[in-house]
């Protein structure tokens, strides 16, 4: 169930004009707004003792992904233990092996949870919210803390979060979990590459239609690659290819989530396009990371990416002496392009009180304005705390100096929620969708009849009304 829009004029002083933004507030998931709730739950966990030590287990993707993500989180975490000497935090990344770190969140906790040893702190995807509420125990904030004081963490010091953002981890009116890390699809492209292949690097694709055209440009006169959409794999998950669908007038669900809708035309027409550009040369055929790297030594001309590699992105076009730059999301034609959030929420997952309150203390350090700026300014999330990117001492400094941040901001506007797949195989349906899309897309399968099996299949595993 989809929340209501709400809107909060964002200004971008020495970025650009004022930017209104009116996010969906929602993910896909019969949450609802937290204000409703008709009392205020007395806190149930004691603060802690002066001198009581506590440690807890901190598990995040971050951790897994080098450069960057780890170099930042690591930091944060050392300025917290400083200003929380009585709370060790150890950290780890989710215990698997996939590519992509994210990718192992549920199956790591699971596992942990099933030998008596969850983390105490966790970070899990937007997607997950039903499954992390209903299966992993994530602790209702509300109740554990005093709905004031969650009230008040919202509020901030000196910035309040985006209104949109505040209840994406919230369900039945209650708040479960923080939302913490927060980008948008954009489309990021060499500069260097265009001019070289007889293009205005002023003036990137603003439709799909015209990508192409642009790709093949880059591929006939430099001989490097066009395009790549990290969308289409299944390490990828379906946060992008959910975008992709919407702005092409589809979705992979339908808006009550009960029934799959990814075989429908505008989802077959999306694959069908992408599928082309791998036959004609336009697109590599990589994985996720052997993408990351070709785009960062300048291989290939455009490259539709979370914002949260964008720091790993300048790295690359420093050392490789190219002109990085970035653009909103294009369009199907006259359609309106629709971006959707990635990104992740903080549970609190332990059942011990002490643990409790020593997670709590960490998720609001790391929802702090302190943090936002050190997490916005390093790897590239869109502070949930808007406020900051007007700051003097927050982030307008480094949003002047980072004109790829515009694009991000710029699409807020026609933003929609990552949709969760309802259920416990949740997983296996979402999977299966990816798999189904990456066969067609980079293996040649056919995409209608691929997309239409599994959708089947996905539809025996999804709950029965």
């Amino acid at each position: 169930m989809r929340r209501p829009f709400t809107r909060r004029s964002l200004s971008m002083v020495a970025i650009a004009a004022a930017t209104a933004v009116s996010v969906l507030a929602g993910c896909g998931s019969p949450g609802g707004d937290a204000t409703q709730a008709s009392s205020t739950p007395a806190a149930k966990v004691p603060e802690l003792g002066k001198d009581q030590k506590v440690s807890i287990v901190f598990e995040s993707y971050n951790f897994g992904q080098a450069g960057a993500w780890t170099n930042t989180f690591n930091d944060l975490i050392g300025k917290f233990e400083k200003a929380y000497p009585n709370i060790h935090v150890t950290p780890q990344k989710p215990k698997g092996s996939s590519p992509n770190p994210a990718a192992d969140t549920i199956s790591s906790l699971q596992s942990q949870i099933a030998a008596g040893s969850s983390p105490d702190v966790a970070q899990v995807g937007f997607s997950d919210l039903d499954f992390t509420i209903h299966s992993l125990g994530a602790q209702n904030l509300d109740a554990l803390f005093g709905k004031d004081a969650v009230q008040k963490n919202f509020d901030g010091a000196k910035y309040p979060y985006a209104p949109t953002a505040r209840t994406l981890a919230d369900w039945d009116g209650k708040t479960y979990g923080v939302p913490f890390v927060f980008s948008t699809p954009v489309l990021y492209y060499n500069a260097s590459l265009f001019t070289k292949a007889g293009l205005d690097p002023a003036k990137p694709p603003t439709t799909w239609a015209e990508a192409e055209t642009a790709a093949k440009a880059i591929v006939e006169k430099t001989g490097d690659k066009g395009l790549y959409l990290d969308c289409l794999t299944k390490i990828a998950k379906d946060w992008c290819f959910q975008s992709l669908v919407r702005s092409n007038g589809g979705r992979v669900i339908s808006k009550d989530r009960t029934q799959l809708t990814y075989s429908q035309a505008p989802a077959v027409q999306v694959v069908t396009d992408a599928q082309r550009y791998v036959k004609e040369g336009l697109t590599p055929v990589l994985g996720q990371k052997q993408a990351y790297e070709s785009f960062a030594r300048g291989e290939i001309g455009m490259f539709l990416e979370t914002s949260a590699i964008q720091a790993t992105f300048q790295k690359g076009a420093k050392g490789a002496n190219w002109d990085l730059r970035a653009a909103r999301m294009p369009s199907y034609g006259d359609k309106p392009a629709i971006a959707t959030n990635s990104g992740a929420s903080l549970f609190v997952l332990s059942k011990d009180p002490a643990k409790q309150r020593a997670g709590w203390d960490l998720i609001k350090f790391l929802t702090s304005e302190q943090a936002y700026t050190e997490i916005s300014s390093k790897i590239g999330y869109l502070p949930l705390r808007t406020g900051l990117v007007d700051d003097p001492a927050g982030l307008q400094g480094w949003a002047k100096e980072n004109p790829l941040i515009v694009p991000n901001i710029a699409q807020l506007d026609k933003m929609e929620p990552w949709i969760s797949i309802p259920g416990n195989n949740y997983l296996q349906i979402r999977d299966g969708m990816m798999d189904a899309v990456e066969r067609s897309v980079y293996q040649g399968a056919d995409p209608q009849s691929t997309l239409t099996a599994a959708e089947k299949q996905g539809a025996a595993l999804m709950p029965k009304a």
